[in-house]
């Protein structure tokens, strides 16, 4: 060992000085000595903790503190919030008797005792993918809280869309449905009862996976919230395609002259929708006697809700359909139909400012009516994809200077502060499985209640951990001083 050679000065004798530096040395030694005793008594005390926990049961201090945690299986803050609050997931396992009778429940008070606000159901009635949900996505964008969202697809059929996505998860539980049977309303009436479990929904707009809206959501919100009518279309059609199709077993409850026909796309308020779902009158007639040939999807609406409520409807559709073709059926569209005239027909005229005031003209939702739904994807604006670059970021490297020397004092420390930090390792490894031990004494049994919401659990190997840890940062700077 190199030997501290130390200068000499007038009036000092060199045996203090010697002395002094020996005491120097002597005094970390003595203070590691103390130090790791004091860490075998922390791991004696936290073995005979544990031991304790394990066999005895835990005698600790328990501190209890309000959780603002709020599960979701907890009962509703009062009654009546079971009532407003709409539901947290769209599957049930009601069936459709279950479901259009709890649907059917309706207020006869309007006024509601709590702030409410109105939102809009838009219900897709689709067979199975939406490529225009990128279109209804940036329509919707901004507006939470307005509207709602419900998807009758085939049964088969399973939805792929991410968590960020307005439809995800919701998607209702769906039967088949046949295009011109009685299916097909019963889908859409399955759309509605779903629909009006959340007693916040004001307006129920029925829509296809080939629908665009044609305005932006506010305006149609405004639109569709001020008109005093439900916009379902129902037109009486002297020809074969209208009244040709009635059959005389639907007396007494339909007559030829109620015999109404209409769009299958409708848009009907909270009232004419409970109608529609609480119906046990013309449901049968229609299910019954309007077969496959009778297309019962373009006359049950509107021939029921024109004998119950013909003074709020509107006679039209918010959907703009073209008859101007002749036949049974609207027109459909392709891709060359799409042009600056036809959405000049399509609006009429141009967009009034307040599309309240003028009622007849406006349209705010287009249904292409494609059998293709690849052939869709057209319509939507092209949105440019942004490609996410990962930068792989390597970690600074720091050349250390290694100091060269040999000091004895210098070393010992470094071999002190290691131990140290061993021992605090054990230590902290026991009062983990010390406070395990202790989480298992808390839990609840089948004989004994579960405690009141536990914040942390103050145990002896809790305090050990606490001490160890203190003494080694103060030791362990003052051993490398």
């Amino acid at each position: 060992m190199q030997q501290r050679v130390l200068p000499l000065e007038e009036g000092k004798d060199p045996g203090v000085i010697i002395n002094r530096t020996s005491q120097n040395k002597a005094l970390p030694l003595r203070l590691l000595q103390l130090f790791v005793l004091f860490l075998a008594v922390c791991v004696t005390f936290a073995v005979i903790s544990i031991y304790t926990v394990r066999h005895f049961g835990i005698n600790a201090v328990v501190t209890t503190v309000k959780s603002g945690f709020q599960p979701c299986f907890e009962q509703p803050k009062s009654d009546l919030d079971q009532w407003i609050r709409p539901p947290l997931n769209l599957i049930h396992t009601m069936n459709d008797t279950e479901l259009l009778w709890r649907a059917s429940f309706a207020p006869g008070i309007r006024k509601y005792p709590f702030k409410r606000v109105p939102k809009i159901a838009f219900m897709f009635l689709t067979k199975g993918p939406m490529p225009l949900a990128p279109l209804w996505e940036r329509f919707l964008k901004g507006h939470e809280g307005l509207y709602s969202i419900y998807v009758h697809s085939l049964p088969s059929f399973e939805p792929k869309f991410p968590s960020s996505s307005v439809f995800y998860g919701r998607h209702i539980p769906s039967q088949v449905s046949e295009w011109g049977r009685m299916s097909m309303c019963d889908a859409e009436r399955r759309l509605l009862a779903n629909a009006l479990l959340d007693i916040s929904n004001e307006r129920f707009v029925l829509l296809s996976e080939s629908c665009i809206p044609l305005y932006n959501f506010s305006i149609i919100y405004k639109y569709i919230l001020r008109s005093k009518y439900s916009f379902t279309g129902a037109f009486d059609d002297p020809g074969p395609y209208g009244r040709g199709r009635y059959n005389d077993n639907m007396l007494p409850e339909v007559n030829i002259t109620q015999w109404r026909k209409g769009s299958q796309w409708f848009e009907v308020n909270r009232k004419l929708a409970t109608y529609i779902v609480e119906d046990v009158s013309f449901y049968p007639k229609f299910e019954k006697f309007c077969r496959p040939a009778c297309y019962v999807d373009e006359h049950y609406f509107p021939t029921m809700l024109t004998i119950e409520a013909a003074n709020l409807l509107a006679n039209r559709s918010l959907t703009w359909v073209d008859w101007s073709r002749g036949g049974p059926h609207p027109a459909t569209f392709g891709r060359s139909d799409i042009t600056d005239d036809f959405f000049k027909r399509v609006f009429g005229a141009d967009l009034p400012a307040r599309p309240a005031q003028n009622e007849t003209h406006v349209f705010p939702f287009l249904c292409l009516y494609m059998h293709s739904p690849q052939r869709l994807h057209f319509v939507c604006a092209a949105q440019n994809s942004t490609s996410l670059s990962l930068r792989s970021r390597n970690p600074r490297q720091t050349n250390k200077k290694k100091k060269k020397g040999k000091q004895s004092h210098s070393a010992m420390a470094c071999s002190g502060a290691s131990l140290v930090a061993l021992v605090a390792v054990i230590v902290t490894v026991l009062s983990v499985i010390g406070a395990a031990q202790a989480a298992d004494a808390l839990a609840p049994t089948p004989t004994s209640p579960a405690p009141t919401s536990p914040a942390f659990v103050i145990s002896p190997s809790f305090l050990s951990t606490f001490f160890a840890a203190l003494v080694t940062l103060v030791f362990g700077s003052a051993l490398r001083v």
